[in-house]
């Protein structure tokens, strides 16, 4: 966690095409030029390689945040608001027309979806802020990474990364919640389902259910004593055990179910939202059940630390299940042969290598590292009530019927549109120099590679990708 996203790519604009201004006659151009950059800059994020990607982000959100300041200019002056205590007329020349290729929708496997076909500035302005709210939640999966890798984190390091990580989910969240009231304000959608509003409202509940679970992560002790036993670094089980410090088991067992209502929530509006990316769907209901179960493991440890092991290893079991795995019973742990074994390392296995790839590590929510910690909690558990105090083991049942209510944590900031300085809109009252039509970039605005990447080695001439004794690019 958190979902990967893929950042989106559009085409070329000339908002002096489109857009005229008597007032700031130099308006459109800049916004074209400053448009053409993030333009650039999102055509080479998507060429980079998965790993060399995280580290380009802050140029993506750099370039956006040059941009956005434009867009809202733009839309004031159309509005007939000033800027920086000027008034800006904008007039339309003729409808905008400009194509983004929608990375939420569903697509053919293998296939990236066609791009969208766009006629307003509103369209633009939403696709461009939905851009940055994913690179925020993609600047948090970069620092949460440093807590997963193996290179184990000081305190230090894994309290600023979860601290920043939140910073970016909440800034998300903030973006989100924007766009779900502007969006609300359109008389006719604008047919892409990226910017629909139960897409965007499912973002913005998706966002603060990861903000909410992260805040347990700073003081949640027991994954990190999973990546301690599997870090083939470590030497300190040499000479120390593992110190765990007690938690606030209920507290934290309420922001989790607080953050499985919040997926909850995403996952309903998704599903009414038409064909969105499976992806997507998945982690949205795979995030919900590991919430649900860190819930069941945070209540079973309150419960054990009460001295009631048996109601603790019956809270565990039922967070397996939760999360769609079983439990690790006594007949199951007899009749386990070598080759479940062998498929369970197996599974481990893969999924250490997508963290040490950094690729698509997390897609399932987090759901497979918190069977992990159920799997040790509930083999130490059961261990100490066969040979210290023998308790009963209740029914995980009534237990998981008897949860208590989720508890907020954050309360959603609101989003505070930028707007340009006031000697930036004094300079273009000045009228563009007649040579300059803005920064065009090294990139063309063709559909070829994209195409070629997701199209079949074709077995005839003519067809699309098709073999020529070259090297074909996918």
């Amino acid at each position: 966690m958190p979902f990967p996203f893929t950042l989106p790519t559009t085409s070329s604009l000339s908002f002096p095409d489109f857009y005229t201004s008597a007032t700031h006659p130099s308006l459109p151009l800049s916004a074209t030029t400053h448009r053409g950059v993030l333009r650039d800059i999102l055509k080479k994020h998507k060429r980079l390689p998965p790993a060399s990607q995280p580290s380009n982000l802050f140029s993506v959100l750099s370039a956006l945040n040059a941009y956005i300041p434009y867009l809202f200019a733009l839309d004031a002056g159309l509005g007939g608001r000033s800027i920086a205590g000027e008034e800006v007329d904008v007039v339309l020349v003729r409808d905008l027309e400009v194509e983004w290729r929608p990375t939420l929708s569903a697509s053919l496997p293998g296939r990236e979806a066609s791009r969208v076909k766009l006629k307003s500035l509103e369209s633009e302005l939403c696709f461009v802020l939905l851009c940055a709210a994913e690179v925020h939640a993609l600047l948090a999966r970069s620092q949460l990474y440093t807590l997963y890798n193996a290179t184990m984190p000081t305190t230090e390091q894994r309290v600023t990364a979860i601290a920043a990580a939140m910073r970016h989910f909440l800034d998300a969240n903030a973006v989100c919640g924007y766009l779900v009231s502007r969006v609300q304000q359109w008389a006719t959608p604008s047919g892409a389902v990226d910017i629909s509003v139960p897409v965007l409202s499912a973002l913005g509940e998706l966002t603060i259910a990861e903000a909410t679970l992260i805040t347990v992560l700073k003081d949640d002790p027991y994954p990190g004593v999973v990546l301690e036993d599997r870090n083939k670094q470590s030497k300190d089980w040499m000479f120390k055990s593992v110190d765990i410090p007690k938690v606030r088991a209920h507290l934290f067992a309420r922001l989790c179910l607080s953050a499985a209502e919040h997926a909850a929530k995403a996952q309903a509006m998704l599903s009414s939202a038409g064909k969105v990316d499976e992806g997507l769907v998945r982690y949205v209901d795979d995030l919900r059940r590991t919430a649900r179960g860190k819930a069941c493991r945070f209540l079973g440890i309150d419960a054990e630390l009460a001295g009631k092991t048996g109601e603790g290893i019956a809270w565990v079991r039922g967070a397996r299940r939760e999360l769609g795995f079983q439990s690790i019973g006594k007949e199951e742990e007899k009749k386990g042969s070598a080759f479940s074994k062998l498929k369970k390392d197996w599974a481990e296995k893969r999924e250490d290598r997508k963290v040490e790839k950094g690729g698509d590590w997390g897609t399932d929510g987090g759901k497979f590292e918190e069977g992990r910690v159920l799997e040790m909690l509930e083999r130490k558990w059961v261990k100490m009530n066969d040979t210290v105090g023998v308790q009963l083991i209740p029914p995980s049942e009534p237990l998981l019927a008897s949860m208590p209510s989720g508890r907020e944590y954050h309360t959603p900031k609101p989003y505070i549109t930028p707007g340009l300085d006031e000697d930036v809109i004094s300079r273009m009252r000045a009228p563009p120099d007649p040579s300059d039509s803005g920064f065009k970039g090294d990139e063309d605005d063709s559909n070829d590679e994209d195409e070629q990447k997701s199209s079949p080695v074709g077995a005839f001439p003519g067809t699309k990708g098709e073999y020529s004794g070259g090297t074909t690019y996918y």
